[in-house]
């Protein structure tokens, strides 16, 4: 049978035609998971963003909800300007609460933290002012817009 499409047409409605469910049985001619199935199962990554210290214990809740809720999430948290007084050493909050213990059970629990170095600099703090279980990187805003456009994370801030 002759065809009168060009090739690349007719190619491509041969695959439109094969990714279409079958209107009769309901399935699909295509075994391989659907592109929301397979969204789905990826690995869900989020960047918190903290620039105000006062929020902090508020937006580790949050992290630690969110890490209980879906322990395979990937979350990491960047600071910079006020947000990072948290993850200096000594940190404590207006109860008197070090801010350490958790900073690092929730690191246990794969979350990273990541402190702005303009911050940093910009209070003539060195990086060794942060706790070890912070990382300190080049900027902080830089850092979650590189998280968001090259890797994929969602944007929340508590």
């Amino acid at each position: 049978m002759k065809c009168n499409l060009p090739r690349p047409a007719a190619l491509a409605a041969a695959l439109l035609l094969a990714v279409t469910p079958l209107a009769s049985t309901g399935a699909s001619a295509d075994p391989t998971p659907s592109r929301s199935a397979t969204l789905a199962a990826a690995q869900e990554k989020v960047v918190y963003h903290v620039n105000d210290a006062t929020r902090a214990r508020m937006a580790l809740r949050n992290v630690q909800n969110h890490i209980t809720a879906d322990p395979d999430a990937k979350i990491v948290v960047v600071t910079h300007g006020a947000g990072i007084d948290f993850l200096l050493n000594g940190a404590k909050d207006d109860k008197g609460q070090a801010y350490e213990a958790q900073v690092a059970g929730l690191k246990e629990r794969g979350v990273g933290f990541r402190v702005c170095r303009n911050t940093l600099r910009g209070r003539n703090l060195g990086d060794d002012a942060v706790i070890i279980d912070a990382e300190v990187v080049p900027s902080g805003v830089a850092e979650i817009g590189r998280l968001q456009a090259r890797e994929g994370f969602v944007y929340l801030k508590p």
